[in-house]
């Protein structure tokens, strides 16, 4: 399956978008609910859901480029702030090497892959398209601590009013 850079910028966006709905709801809410720990979520809080979102972000596109993989620590993240300038560091991070990119290489096995790399070998296409069905994966788990918290958020899926 050959994937063009304009569908995964496409695609990005709308992940971006969609988590800046979520940001714009949790500023209402106080930070402490936010790191309220629940039972049956692979992210315990709503803040490490989200660290994680932007996290795994940073960290696939790190491995598509050999470099060391770059996270976002969520105990260090205490503030809806500091979750939106992890987002715009993330959104930055991949924009830069999708600019540096073209289709032909997104669609090509890579030469090497990252020492850390664990999964099976997959096109940058692949990864990038794995980033945005991740995101939007752990954006679902949020929006449902939200509610279990007390806090239903309004529609964040990429086709609303």
């Amino acid at each position: 399956m050959e994937v063009s850079k304009s569908v995964i910028l496409d695609l990005h966006a709308a992940l971006h978008d969609c988590m800046g709905v979520v940001l714009d709801h949790v500023a209402a809410v106080p930070f402490e609910a936010l790191t309220r720990e629940m039972a049956g979520f692979g992210r315990p809080t709503v803040r490490d859901q989200i660290a994680h979102v932007f996290s795994a972000e940073t960290a696939w596109v790190s491995a598509l480029q050999l470099l060391p993989l770059r996270r976002f620590d969520a105990k260090t993240l205490g503030s809806v702030e500091n979750l939106r300038q992890a987002q715009r560091e993330a959104i930055a991070f991949t924009r830069s090497y999708l600019n540096a990119t073209d289709d032909a290489a997104l669609n090509r096995m890579q030469e090497r892959y990252h020492e850390e790399w664990t999964t099976p070998h997959r096109t940058p296409a692949f990864i990038l398209l794995h980033v945005v069905t991740h995101g939007f994966h752990h954006k679902g788990q949020i929006v449902a601590m939200l509610r279990l918290l007390g806090y239903p958020a309004p529609d964040t899926d990429m086709q609303r009013e």
